[in-house]
């Protein structure tokens, strides 16, 4: 079996996607995929998933709430290229039309242990007033025709975007023979681990592999 194999390693991940934070928007679901390096492959679970719609519950005016379960394990035989997971939200624009609420991307946490993430949100923008009017009006918003660009970052330089709203998730990561290859992700101070589980972005402990 490949957890047995001194060559390769294991990095399993279960959480879900639990809501998000869109104040001008209703009725929203979303979309996930794993985007990773060419060492990387999934050995069970899910690469993608697609969520319920969900509303705005009474108690909150801005809080959705999926709690979308994701699954998944990889194997690998380094770190570089670790894992990132790619999220889209979707919902009905005037006209009724599906349209983007937002992208957003952050890497699978590296230290094991219980983790929540909140991802800043962002949509394309069109270029020029007379564009925005004909995407409106056509119900044609600019959008990637690949989530997974927002992970890889290239070209996005070049491409207008505006902040639209939040997306929390909840990780438990477990790896497996990482130590057997002489990686060691376990936080020099354990104290450390619940203020590296409160961030959005890559944890220092996270910087060395060159993510």
């Amino acid at each position: 079996m490949a957890s047995n194999n001194a060559s390769v390693f294991l990095l399993m991940i279960n959480g879900q996607i639990e809501g998000a934070n869109f104040p001008d928007y209703d009725e929203l679901y979303c979309k996930y995929c794993f985007v990773y390096g060419h060492d990387w492959a999934p050995t069970s679970g899910l690469e993608e998933g697609i969520s319920q719609i969900t509303s705005k519950g009474r108690q909150s005016s801005h809080r959705l709430v999926w709690n979308f379960p994701l699954e998944i394990t990889f194997k690998s035989t380094n770190p570089s290229g670790w894992p990132q997971i790619v999220v889209s939200v979707y919902g009905p624009d005037t006209f009724g039309y599906d349209v983007v609420r937002g992208y957003g991307a952050t890497h699978i946490p590296l230290v094991p242990g219980l983790h929540t993430r909140t991802i800043p949100m962002f949509v394309p923008e069109s270029t020029s007033r007379l564009q925005k009017f004909t995407s409106w009006f056509l119900g044609r918003r600019p959008e990637y025709t690949d989530p997974k660009v927002v992970a890889q970052g290239e070209g996005r330089e070049v491409t207008r975007v505006r902040s639209q709203g939040f997306v929390t998730l909840s990780f438990n990561v477990v790896t497996k023979d990482m130590k057997k290859l002489g990686y060691d992700a376990t936080p020099a101070d354990p104290s450390n681990t619940l203020a590296h589980s409160a961030s959005s972005g890559l944890t220092p402990a996270e910087q060395p592999y060159g993510l």
